[in-house]
């Protein structure tokens, strides 16, 4: 069916375009006025911008290009089914809530805060994003390439594979079931706490007491040079990494093989020493009492 197209205007008023079907959008700008696409279906917006709130709620089989979001084009897209968008900048937080089968690939997501909540089936490629707590609660992600600069990212995530991605972030990953990352670099305190079935391949981590509670944890040529107080509570451990660990702290179970260890805490009222294997052929210090205040 060939869409109807809206070209180089500026629309204006609250749900302007409510409840389009089969429309094609270029080179507009939506200023005041909430919700101008609501309940849209069958959309495509090209060389757009969206200056005000709400604009993409209970939409459906949307594609959006090289579209910028304003500040005030906050809440951006929620309830939303099938929705791909490329080549985009947002200026405007809270966006993506409960959506379905959401792909984002070359987009910047400057103020992600509250970005990305609970959605589903989710593909996050070649992504910039700036924010505290992105993606929280979503389940059945695949990330490549992102680049995140923002606290707590992927708090009760279920079903999630990152690859080739730099996460600046501290908790990450908490609260999480089923994490598996490669090739990636994560830097920040607090790593993957309470989480369940978090597997960690060719990645570099730079984390304080990282590493913490996790139960089912795999670490493959990992490189943990710059983490201290790790492991604490972890069951059923297998890690294998590359050089050293600053320290590690009470591990509940498992193997950890490692070329070096700088302080090694194990205290007895807390864990079974027996439980956990070390394989570590250089360990600087073995002590009952761990020093909290390294760094």
């Amino acid at each position: 069916m060939e869409k109807n197209i809206i070209s180089n205007k500026t629309l204006t008023g609250e749900r302007v375009l409510f409840g389009a079907k089969d429309l094609y959008v270029e080179n507009c700008v939506f200023e005041d006025g909430e919700s101008p696409l609501k309940e849209a279906h069958d959309l495509e917006v090209v060389d757009s911008t969206f200056g005000w709130k709400y604009p993409l709620w209970y939409v459906s089989d949307v594609k959006v290009k090289n579209t910028y979001w304003r500040e005030m084009g906050r809440a951006g897209v929620w309830y939303a089914k099938n929705v791909e968008v490329e080549d985009s900048v947002f200026d405007a937080p809270k966006n993506f809530r409960r959506c379905q089968k959401l792909v984002l690939k070359n987009v910047e997501l400057k103020k992600a805060e509250e970005t990305l909540w609970n959605c589903e089936d989710v593909a996050l490629l070649d992504v910039k994003a700036t924010g505290d707590y992105l993606a929280m609660g979503c389940k059945n992600v695949i990330v490549d390439n992102l680049e995140l600069h923002g606290n707590y990212g992927f708090d009760g995530v279920k079903n999630i594979e990152v690859h080739n991605s730099r996460l600046y972030t501290k908790d990450a990953f908490w609260n999480c079931e089923n994490v598996t990352v490669y090739d990636s670099l994560i830097e920040g305190e607090y790593l993957a706490w309470n989480s369940k079935n978090v597997t960690l391949v060719n990645c570099t981590i730079s984390s304080l007491q990282g590493l913490c509670y996790v139960e089912n944890l795999k670490l493959e040529n990992c490189n943990l040079a710059d983490t201290n107080l790790a492991f604490e509570y972890c069951s059923n451990i297998d890690a294998t990494i590359v050089g050293g660990v600053k320290s590690i702290l009470n591990p509940a179970s498992g193997v950890i093989r490692a070329d070096f260890i700088g302080t090694l805490t194990i205290q007895n009222d807390k864990v079974n020493s027996d439980d956990t294997e070390i394989i570590c052929e250089n360990i600087d210090a073995v002590t009952a009492e761990p020093d909290f205040e390294e760094n």
